[in-house]
């Protein structure tokens, strides 16, 4: 047992919090201070192996400073050589284990990422700080309990969401189903074992993403009147809870929703559209989510706390450096152009692009993750803390999430355009929200003499979008959702933006738009003579 876990078995939950939550009450100094130490242990262990060197060529930094200014920026490719093959011989420290995520269509299956001990260690204070949050109203009102019981609606291990879960002292809580068991079963068949288990042994946390935890809630309140009756006959708590359920749904007049059998303390969530479902997560569940962020590559890179609002950055796991939204958009469409990045006290309000050094033994050095922030303000005035506040707004590189189930990349849209066998000319894609729903929005220009059904368009990148990406297929068959529009653009839209550039003096590389998120402007001058009739709930907003 970790001494996390001792703790616990003991009681001493205020020396839990302290240990665990207390990088909230740290000043911005004091947590530049933090980042500074750990980056110069983490720089003796680069210096002296493969990958290090490797990586800094030639440079050898000690600090913050040096660090910046002799060694470039990095993507998943300067490591995928040595990653994707699972090296350990190369890494500063040896892990413990390996996780991973989707990788590029064509290049590499996964992007692997190893995990060492010591950073298990920091997961488990992060993910004690998040349980702790999730379920109080102020400082150190601690309401988590031995036994509490926890839908468990990650995805097992390799993936990181599973590491998060090992990392916690399981077995002092009551999983559903139990963590060994979820690990081994089909995600569908855990969640439905997981509900059927909280209606006889009662639900304390829900620990998944956010479109899930709505998934979850949806299915739910579709299928609670056709449980088995064997089922309920054989459990008698069971069936009393779920008769108690139904009077409250009844008296409000809707289908039954979680939040009539459960008074939940607390729901752990993460995922891009996490601040989408917010609204329908509280409807359901009967309280607001709390949300984190982090990756594979980063694990937990900052939480929100017990008022749900924006995020609070934690400085034990990695070195935060951040990139101007103009800027990181410039280097990314050139790759020669290598930007200069800002620290953590250096902030103002504004989108940036966070850029990461790993701690404790990890691979990754002034690694761009893609991912875009927004810097809402540079402290949580209302709770007194003194770290600047973000949420998570999309990725900025060469793929679009969706509903966190999936990032569809360049080449692999492509693929499905033309595997559906549309004549076009051209294509653009972006991310949208539709009456609060995620949708992939493809643009396509159709070649001459030729005439596109919109709906059979539809119908056929989405059946080849399915066959690319199997995060995408997960979409339907669990949520339900189908999240793909089809916008054909007027014939000529390609060759005129390709005349106006060219006119303004754009460069070779700057004739034609990006295929994925094209600016609003952009898309503005490629839809003008575009005429169509939509039924509109509601605006789409791009992401």
């Amino acid at each position: 047992m970790t001494q996390l876990g001792e703790l616990f078995a003991q009681g001493k939950l205020e020396e839990i919090w302290d240990r665990c939550c207390g990088f909230i009450d740290l000043s911005l100094e004091d947590f530049m201070k933090i980042q500074e130490r750990l980056l110069q242990e983490q720089l003796e262990l680069l210096k002296k192996c493969e990958l290090g060197k490797h990586i800094f060529n030639g440079a050898v930094p000690t600090n913050s400073e040096e660090l910046r200014r002799s060694v470039p920026l990095t993507t998943y490719a300067d490591y995928a050589p040595f990653l994707t093959k699972r090296r350990m011989d190369i890494l500063p420290k040896r892990p413990i284990l390996w996780q991973y995520t989707s990788g590029k269509n064509g290049e590499y299956a996964h992007r692997w990422a190893p995990v060492t001990a010591r950073q298990m260690d920091e997961v488990e204070s992060l993910v004690w700080a998040m349980a702790l949050f999730s379920s109080c109203n102020k400082r150190k009102d601690i309401n988590i309990r031995p036994n509490d019981a926890v839908l468990y609606g990650m995805a097992p291990p390799p993936y990181a969401t599973g590491t998060i879960a090992r990392c916690f002292p399981h077995e002092k809580f009551n999983f559903l189903p139990k963590v060994e068991e979820a690990e081994r079963i089909p995600f569908e068949d855990r969640i439905k074992k997981g509900f059927q288990l909280a209606l006889s042994e009662g639900l304390d946390y829900s620990l998944a993403m956010s479109s899930v935890t709505v998934a979850m809630g949806n299915r739910f309140s579709q299928s609670s009147g056709k449980m088995s009756m064997k089922f309920l006959l054989s459990n008698p708590k069971a069936l009393l809870r779920l008769a108690k359920g139904k009077i409250k749904a009844k008296l409000a007049g809707r289908p039954m929703l979680p939040k009539d059998l459960w008074k939940v303390k607390g729901i752990m969530t993460y995922g891009i559209d996490g601040s989408v479902y917010r609204e329908k997560i509280k409807e359901q569940w009967g309280r607001y989510p709390l949300d984190f962020h982090g990756c594979t590559e980063a694990f937990l890179i900052a939480t929100q706390t017990w008022d749900y609002s924006s995020m609070t950055f934690v400085p034990y796991m990695q070195f935060f450096e951040f990139i101007p939204e103009e800027e990181a958009i410039k280097s990314w469409r050139d790759t020669s152009y290598q930007p200069k990045t800002l620290l953590m006290n250096e902030l103002k309000p504004g989108n940036y692009e966070v850029v990461i050094t790993s701690f404790h033994g990890g691979p990754f050095i002034r690694y761009r993750l893609g991912h875009l922030v927004q810097i809402t303000s540079l402290r949580n005035e209302a709770l007194n803390i003194d770290i600047p506040q973000m949420i998570y707004l999309t990725r900025v590189d060469d793929q679009i999430d969706i509903a966190g189930f999936t990032r569809l990349s360049e080449k692999g849209i492509w693929q499905a355009v033309e595997n559906s066998h549309i004549e076009y000319v051209d294509w653009m894609a972006c991310k949208e929200r539709v009456n609060n729903t995620p949708r992939l929005h493809l643009y396509i220009e159709p070649k001459d003499n030729t005439t596109q059904d919109k709906e059979q368009a539809i119908a056929s990148i989405h059946e080849e979008l399915k066959k690319v990406h199997p995060g995408y297929a997960d979409l339907e068959s669990f949520i339900g959702l189908m999240p793909l529009d089809v916008t054909f653009l007027p014939k000529g839209s390609f060759k005129l933006y390709k005349i106006r550039q060219q006119n303004a003096g754009a460069d070779l590389g700057n004739l034609k738009p990006p295929h994925l998120n094209p600016s609003a402007e952009d898309l503005e001058f490629m839809l003008h003579t575009t005429t169509r009739v939509t039924v509109k709930q509601e605006e789409p907003v791009r992401v």
